[in-house]
């Protein structure tokens, strides 16, 4: 009976091996599988055959990546250099020249970059027609006679970009 006893748990502890063998089969099974994955998509599904391949194309696309890269921030400094003498602030002043006419037609628009030159415009509306006049404006002046309404047209020209911030 002792010895039906040692065998039967001899084959109770085989087994036991046998069953801690096949789970970590299983086990390596799949990592062998999950690992085949992930080299078959370094690799592209076998188009590459060799790692160092893969190495020089991927070195070969950071180039490609850097070069756009360098080139986009060259093209965002021209945009910004571009940007500084484009119009970015208006300020408009709408009056009535004459109090026997009607209305607020008559306008003045100061059109001013970020350095504060540009030009203002008025349009003067009278009983004879329309008169428009423009003046140069350099760093909020400029060198012809202005206008009240064209002073504050230029104000709140300068006065937009605090409003932006």
């Amino acid at each position: 009976m002792a010895l039906q006893l040692d065998n039967f748990l001899l084959l109770l502890g085989v087994a036991a091996v046998f069953l801690v063998l096949f789970l970590i089969n299983l086990f390596l099974v799949w990592y062998f599988y999950k690992t085949n994955k992930n080299i078959d998509k370094l690799l592209e599904k076998g188009k590459i055959k060799d790692l160092k391949d893969v190495l020089l194309s991927h070195a070969e696309k950071n180039k490609k990546l850097e070069d756009s890269i360098e080139k986009i921030f060259g093209d965002v400094e021209n945009l910004r250099k571009l940007s500084e003498k484009s119009v970015q602030n208006i300020g408009v002043v709408r009056f009535n020249p004459f109090s026997d006419m009607g209305g607020n037609q008559s306008f003045a628009i100061a059109l001013l970059d970020n350095k504060n030159n540009g030009f203002v415009i008025s349009s003067l509306f009278i009983k004879e027609g329309n008169r428009v006049y423009a003046k140069a404006v350099k760093d909020g002046k400029s060198d012809y006679l202005l206008s009240n309404e064209e002073k504050e047209a230029i104000v709140r020209a300068m006065g937009s970009r605090n409003l932006k911030s």
